[in-house]
Protein backbone atom coordinates (compact mmCIF):
# COMPACT_ATOMS: atom_id res chain seq x y z
CA UNK A 1 0.00 0.00 0.00
CA UNK A 2 1.22 3.94 -0.74
CA UNK A 3 0.22 6.46 1.68
CA UNK A 4 0.00 9.65 0.11
CA UNK A 5 -0.06 12.72 1.79
CA UNK A 6 -2.00 15.42 0.06
CA UNK A 7 -1.63 18.84 0.97
CA UNK A 8 -2.62 22.33 0.18
CA UNK A 9 0.47 24.70 0.67
CA UNK A 10 4.27 24.26 0.35
CA UNK A 11 6.54 23.82 3.51
CA UNK A 12 9.57 26.34 3.20
CA UNK A 13 12.90 25.74 4.41
CA UNK A 14 13.02 26.00 8.35
CA UNK A 15 12.27 23.07 11.43
CA UNK A 16 8.73 22.69 10.37
CA UNK A 17 10.45 21.06 6.90
CA UNK A 18 13.62 19.57 8.42
CA UNK A 19 11.07 17.70 11.01
CA UNK A 20 9.02 16.99 8.56
CA UNK A 21 11.68 15.40 6.59
CA UNK A 22 13.21 13.34 9.24
CA UNK A 23 9.54 11.97 10.12
CA UNK A 24 9.61 11.28 6.65
CA UNK A 25 12.67 9.51 6.42
CA UNK A 26 11.41 7.39 9.27
CA UNK A 27 8.67 6.17 8.20
CA UNK A 28 10.10 4.93 5.35
CA UNK A 29 13.20 3.11 7.22
CA UNK A 30 10.41 0.78 8.73
CA UNK A 31 7.49 1.46 6.63
CA UNK A 32 8.92 -1.22 3.70
CA UNK A 33 9.31 -4.15 6.29
CA UNK A 34 6.03 -3.91 7.24
CA UNK A 35 4.27 -3.85 3.68
CA UNK A 36 3.77 0.16 2.97
CA UNK A 37 5.42 0.82 -0.53
CA UNK A 38 6.04 4.54 0.01
CA UNK A 39 5.13 7.50 1.75
CA UNK A 40 4.65 10.33 -0.95
CA UNK A 41 3.67 13.87 0.05
CA UNK A 42 2.33 16.25 -2.88
CA UNK A 43 1.73 19.78 -2.61
CA UNK A 44 -0.98 21.33 -4.40
CA UNK A 45 -0.88 25.47 -4.98
CA UNK A 46 -3.03 27.58 -2.69
CA UNK A 47 -5.94 29.34 -4.89
CA UNK A 48 -5.28 32.71 -5.31
CA UNK A 49 -9.39 33.12 -5.93
CA UNK A 50 -10.71 36.31 -3.78
CA UNK A 51 -13.54 34.14 -2.29
CA UNK A 52 -13.37 31.68 -0.02
CA UNK A 53 -15.34 28.98 -1.58
CA UNK A 54 -14.04 29.48 -4.98
CA UNK A 55 -10.60 28.76 -3.11
CA UNK A 56 -12.06 25.68 -1.48
CA UNK A 57 -13.83 24.99 -5.05
CA UNK A 58 -10.24 25.39 -6.78
CA UNK A 59 -8.02 23.04 -3.72
CA UNK A 60 -10.98 20.66 -3.49
CA UNK A 61 -10.39 20.05 -7.18
CA UNK A 62 -6.90 19.87 -7.10
CA UNK A 63 -6.79 17.35 -4.79
CA UNK A 64 -9.20 15.58 -6.04
CA UNK A 65 -7.48 15.50 -9.94
CA UNK A 66 -4.37 13.59 -7.23
CA UNK A 67 -6.04 10.48 -5.64
CA UNK A 68 -6.16 7.41 -7.73
CA UNK A 69 -9.18 5.62 -8.06
CA UNK A 70 -9.61 3.08 -5.27
CA UNK A 71 -8.06 4.88 -2.31
CA UNK A 72 -8.87 5.25 0.77
CA UNK A 73 -9.29 8.79 1.51
CA UNK A 74 -8.51 10.27 5.05
CA UNK A 75 -9.29 14.35 5.38
CA UNK A 76 -7.54 16.33 8.20
CA UNK A 77 -10.58 18.46 9.44
CA UNK A 78 -10.93 20.46 13.31
CA UNK A 79 -14.28 19.07 12.81
CA UNK A 80 -12.51 15.25 12.86
CA UNK A 81 -12.88 12.53 14.70
CA UNK A 82 -9.71 13.07 17.48
CA UNK A 83 -8.45 9.42 17.12
CA UNK A 84 -5.36 7.48 19.37
CA UNK A 85 -2.45 6.41 17.69
CA UNK A 86 -3.06 2.46 18.01
CA UNK A 87 -6.48 3.19 16.09
CA UNK A 88 -4.38 5.08 13.57
CA UNK A 89 -2.31 1.83 13.65
CA UNK A 90 -4.58 -0.37 13.02
CA UNK A 91 -6.77 0.90 10.17
CA UNK A 92 -3.24 1.49 8.19
CA UNK A 93 -2.61 -2.18 8.44
CA UNK A 94 -6.49 -2.87 7.93
CA UNK A 95 -5.91 -1.09 4.78
CA UNK A 96 -2.97 -2.46 4.05
CA UNK A 97 -4.32 -6.49 4.53
CA UNK A 98 -7.60 -5.47 2.50
CA UNK A 99 -4.92 -4.67 -0.55
CA UNK A 100 -5.76 -1.22 -0.63
CA UNK A 101 -3.26 0.11 -3.24
CA UNK A 102 -3.39 4.09 -1.86
CA UNK A 103 -4.40 5.95 1.49
CA UNK A 104 -4.57 9.67 0.97
CA UNK A 105 -4.55 12.23 3.98
CA UNK A 106 -5.30 15.46 2.56
CA UNK A 107 -4.62 18.57 4.34
CA UNK A 108 -7.08 21.73 3.01
CA UNK A 109 -5.63 25.27 2.63
CA UNK A 110 -6.49 27.61 5.10
CA UNK A 111 -10.07 27.97 4.21
CA UNK A 112 -10.41 23.96 4.65
CA UNK A 113 -11.75 21.43 2.81
CA UNK A 114 -14.92 21.33 0.59
CA UNK A 115 -18.07 19.66 1.61
CA UNK A 116 -17.87 17.37 -1.12
CA UNK A 117 -14.27 15.58 -0.63
CA UNK A 118 -15.27 15.39 3.18
CA UNK A 119 -18.06 13.19 2.20
CA UNK A 120 -15.58 10.93 -0.02
CA UNK A 121 -13.70 10.17 3.18
CA UNK A 122 -13.46 7.51 4.94
CA UNK A 123 -12.18 8.65 8.03
CA UNK A 124 -11.61 12.48 9.10
CA UNK A 125 -9.38 13.23 11.89
CA UNK A 126 -8.91 16.05 14.06
CA UNK A 127 -5.79 16.60 16.02
CA UNK A 128 -7.92 17.94 19.14
CA UNK A 129 -9.97 20.84 19.40
CA UNK A 130 -7.09 23.44 18.72
CA UNK A 131 -6.75 24.81 15.37
CA UNK A 132 -3.61 24.47 13.84
CA UNK A 133 -0.91 25.69 11.34
CA UNK A 134 -0.73 23.88 8.35
CA UNK A 135 2.37 23.35 8.27
CA UNK A 136 2.26 21.94 11.91
CA UNK A 137 0.04 19.93 10.33
CA UNK A 138 1.41 18.09 8.23
CA UNK A 139 4.68 17.36 10.69
CA UNK A 140 1.79 15.67 13.25
CA UNK A 141 0.41 13.64 10.60
CA UNK A 142 3.75 12.55 9.31
CA UNK A 143 4.71 11.78 13.07
CA UNK A 144 1.58 10.04 13.93
CA UNK A 145 1.98 7.85 10.40
CA UNK A 146 5.91 6.84 11.46
CA UNK A 147 4.30 6.45 15.34
CA UNK A 148 1.47 3.91 13.77
CA UNK A 149 4.33 1.80 11.46
CA UNK A 150 6.60 1.57 15.36
CA UNK A 151 3.37 0.14 16.53
CA UNK A 152 2.40 -2.05 13.93
CA UNK A 153 5.99 -3.52 14.16
CA UNK A 154 5.85 -3.59 17.89
CA UNK A 155 9.01 -1.47 18.29
CA UNK A 156 9.19 0.89 21.54
CA UNK A 157 9.25 4.31 20.09
CA UNK A 158 5.57 4.02 21.41
CA UNK A 159 4.51 4.43 25.00
CA UNK A 160 1.21 4.28 26.06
Amino acid sequence: MRIVVIAVGRLKQGPERELAGRYHKRFDEIGRKLGFRSLDIREIGESRAREAQARIAEEAAAISAAIPENSVLVTLDEHGNNIDSPTLARLLGQWRDQAVAHTIFAIGGADGLSPELQGKAKLRVAFGAATWPHQMVRVMLLEQLYRAATILAGHPYHRA
